[in-house]
């Protein structure tokens, strides 16, 4: 069986730390700071933005379970570097 081919790691317009704005979907207008980039899937995860609700099964290292929320990465076409000399 033939295995998906991994896509090029491509050069973005941003990096980790760079504060963005979001451009378009849910949380379009906020702005935040870029956690952690993904080059080959194109996704930045932003501090604070685009939660998920996770639910967590009880185990050995967390007896109660539970529900916890989570960045969800975005594609890099939906945010825009802000230039802090012009906020």
């Amino acid at each position: 069986m033939a295995t998906k081919a991994k896509a090029p790691a491509v050069h973005l317009h941003v990096k980790s730390g760079d504060l963005v704005k979001v451009i378009a979907g849910d949380e379009r207008g906020k702005t935040g700071t870029i956690k952690s980039v993904n080059r080959s899937t194109q996704r930045v995860i932003i501090e604070g933005l685009n939660l998920v609700t996770k639910h967590n099964k009880p185990s050995a290292k967390n007896p109660q379970g539970g529900i916890t929320k989570i960045e969800s990465p975005m594609h890099v076409s939906n945010v825009k570097k802000v230039d802090s000399a012009n906020s």
